[in-house]
This record gives C-alpha cells, sequence and structure tokens, in this order.
C-alpha cells in the first residue's frame, strides 16, 4: 500500500498540537518523516501515522506538555522527559538552542560539552591531569567499558553534589574515556588525541572534531534513557555513562555503525555501488544508512559528510543509496564513510560516536540528579487471570493462623 503523506502545517492541524510535540513524535518514531521531494529543506509526514495519535483511528493526541514516564496518558512503551539539553526541529539537531551543524565548524568537543553541561564561563577541563593506568585490553568498545567500571567503582553517589563538581567529574569521566581508547599521551584536544592514535594527518583532523561534536545528542533513544534512569538512582557520572554504553552496545543501536562499515566494505570489495545495492535490496537485506525513519531527516549526515572531500567510490557509494531508495543517508553511514575516507581501523565509527555521545549522557545525567524529577515505570500485566488456589501446605498455613 502506498503511504500518504502530508506537510507540517496540516500535520499539526490534524494533531492540534504545538511543532516540538510532532518532532518529538517523530524522533520517537511514531510518526514517519521523510524530506519533500519538491524542498528538501522540509518535511512530510505519513498521514497514517497522525490520524492513528490523533484518534481517527483508535489513538489519541498527547497535549503539548511532555509528561512522566510514570504518567498515565503514555502509549505503551513510550517514555517522555523534560530537558534543555537539545531539540530536532525540522530536521535540525540544535544544542542549547543553536544548531549543532554550525556549531561543528570550529568548536571542539570539550567546548561543546561545556556548553551542553551549562558550564557559563568555567572550563571544566582546565584542572584535569592524566592519570598512569589507562591501559586497557580489547578494542575500543571494550577499553571504553573497562574504563566506566572502574570508574563506577572508585567515584562517590551523585546525590548532594552540584554545579561545579559534577562538571569537572563529568569532564574528568571524558578525558578518561578517549585516555583508555588512545592508551594516553599528550594533552591535546580529544580530536587530536584520536588522530594521533588514529595516525591521521593534521589537515584531516577536523573530520574527527567534526563527527564528535555532531554525535553528542540527538533523540531520547534507549540509551540516553538508560543513562537517566541510572542519573535518576544518584549512582556516580560514570555509572550513567557505563549504562548508556552498555545499552548502546546491543545490535539494535550499536549495530548501525556495524552495518554500514560492513556496507562501505562489501561495496568497496565489489567496486560496483550500483550493482551492490540493487543485489542487496533484491534480496530484501535494505540498505544500511538509508533506512526509513529520524535519521531521513537529519542534518548531520550531511554537514558531516560536506566537510570531507571523499573519493568517487565513496560518493558513489552515496549516489546509489539515494537513487535506489529516495532516502539521505543517515548519520550513521556518514561516520562509516568518514572513517573509510580517514583510512581508520574498524570500530572507529562505533568509538567516535561513542564519545561524543558521552558528553551527551552526561548532560543528560546531570540535568536528571538536578532536577531531581523520578523516573519510573510501570508495569502492566498482560498474562492469563492469575490463579489464587493456594498449594496445600500453604492452605495449612493459613488454617493454622486463622485458628490462632
Amino acid at each position: 500500500m502506498t503511504r500518504h503523506w502530508i506537510s507540517r502545517a496540516e500535520a499539526l492541524q490534524r494533531l492540534d498540537v504545538k511543532a516540538q510535540t510532532l518532532y518529538a513524535y517523530v524522533s520517537r518514531r511514531r510518526i514517519a518523516a521523510r524530506p519533500d521531494p519538491v524542498d528538501p529543506r522540509r518535511s512530510l509526514y505519513a498521514a497514517d501515522d497522525v490520524e492513528r495519535i490523533a484518534g481517527r483511528s483508535g489513538g489519541r493526541a498527547i497535549g503539548a506538555p511532555p509528561v512522566s514516564l510514570s504518567g498515565g496518558g503514555l502509549s505503551r512503551g513510550e517514555a517522555a522527559l523534560d530537558t534543555e539539553i537539545s531539540v530536532v526541529l525540522d530536521g535540525r539537531v540544535y544544542f542549547r538552542n543553536q544548531e549543532a551543524s554550525l556549531l561543528a565548524e570550529d568548536m571542539t568537543l570539550e567546548a561543546v560539552a561545556a556548553l551542553l553541561w551549562g558550564c557559563d564561563d568555567e572550563n571544566p577541563f582546565a584542572t584535569l591531569k592524566p592519570r598512569p593506568d589507562v591501559s586497557f585490553p580489547g578494542g575500543p568498545r571494550a577499553r571504553a567499558l573497562a574504563m566506566l567500571a572502574r570508574r563506577a567503582d572508585e567515584d562517590a553517589a551523585a546525590h548532594g553534589r552540584v554545579g561545579g563538581a559534577l562538571q569537572r567529574e563529568a569532564a574528568s569521566v571524558l578525558n578518561e574515556m578517549v585516555d583508555a581508547i588512545t592508551g594516553g599521551g599528550p594533552r591535546l584536544f580529544l580530536h587530536q588525541r584520536l588522530a594521533r592514535v588514529w595516525k591521521v594527518q593534521e589537515r584531516d583532523a577536523h573530520l574527527i572534531r567534526r563527527a564528535l561534536v555532531l554525535s553528542a545528542d540527538h533523540v531520547l533513544d534507549e540509551a540516553t534513557l538508560a543513562a537517566r534512569v541510572t542519573a535518576s538512582t544518584h549512582a556516580p557520572l560514570a555509572t550513567c555513562a557505563l549504562a548508556a554504553l552498555s545499552t548502546l552496545s546491543g545490535p539494535r543501536l550499536g549495530g548501525r555503525f556495524v552495518m554500514a562499515e560492513n556496507f562501505v566494505a562489501e561495496v568497496r570489495r565489489d567496486g560496483n555501488p550500483h550493482a551492490v545495492a540493487r543485489r542487496r535490496l533484491a534480496e530484501g537485506q535494505g540498505l544500511p544508512g538509508f533506512e526509513d525513519g529520524p535519521d531521513c531527516v537529519d542534518s548531520r549526515a550531511a554537514a558531516l559528510i560536506a566537510a570531507a572531500d571523499l573519493s568517487g567510490d565513496l560518493k558513489e557509494i552515496l549516489l546509489a543509496g539515494e537513487v535506489l531508495t529516495g532516502r539521505p543517508p543517515s548519520f550513521a553511514l556518514a561516520l562509516a564513510l568518514i572513517a573509510r575516507h580517514l583510512d581508520l581501523p574498524r570500530e572507529t565509527a562505533f568509538a567516535m560516536f561513542a564519545v561524543g555521545r558521552a558528553a551527551g549522557w552526561l548532560a543528560h545525567a546531570m540535568e536528571q540528579i538536578t532536577q531531581g524529577t523520578p523516573v519510573r515505570a510501570r508495569f502492566r500485566y498482560m498474562g492469563g487471570e492469575p490463579n489464587p488456589v493456594l498449594a496445600p501446605e500453604a492452605q495449612g498455613r493459613t488454617r493454622a493462623l486463622e485458628d490462632a
């Protein structure tokens, strides 16, 4: 069945909500969106999803003010949390009201982290000192997980801590995460330290810097929710980041980067991007990086790709996917293309995303801690009717108690 797509104005009219609520539905994948073929700067929205939520086919519209996770107005499996950290509007990501793509032009991850953490004029990275024992086995993900587990065991609970103390702790967690991946080294900017260990020339290090900045935050996915839930227990910031990174490592989230890297490698082995793409689509495999979802209206991918002088074969991957699917590349594919362009080791697309996103996870953890609003979820039992009949020995104990 061919889907019918409607404009933003029509979607807002049918839902009777504010624009921010519509974007929240898209980011939580309750309403499908795609670029307008006439004007790619605008988005179109799936009419059937809008109708379902508006209540014309069994759903109902939720008002503009977000509600807590424990609130009765949420749909099954859905979470909504208040935040001032980031928002996605018309496919553009904003950090504290500033467009992420513009911040990535010249800002470091440290500067963007300070912005997300609300540091004002204080630099939480200023007093950091290198830690000597930063050597961990395995690849980038295993090293980062091991480092966060150690910090989670060492650090104090976040309860009662505020402002600068939390921000400096967050800076030390992010700093040690990069040290764990790189094995330590000179006190350079975070992107320079990654570039150094990955043997990237100085003139190309800006691509790693941009990738880190653009990765810092996006939608409320399961990993970010894990960070906030953990923070609501007053756990140390490292524990919040550990929960988020562990969640990201699952196939449904982190697997996107593996699939994108594998797709790029497959195309380069074959040498014919269009043939590989057609074969995959004919076999029902889909094209990694060109999936239907919120990433289809994500300006971060375009900004990162535009900053790189990709080789012809990598550009052909983009062309083949866009022609055959009608969708722009996702941010996961953009990171995979940058990794291949810079000839980086495997897992570096995931590593860049995880380091950048850690700044956002830490921001969400601190926001959750300082807000003090508990995050609660409720089980809704959907099984059969419970059987109240007690086992014989339990019945005997019950009668004895009644006789007493």
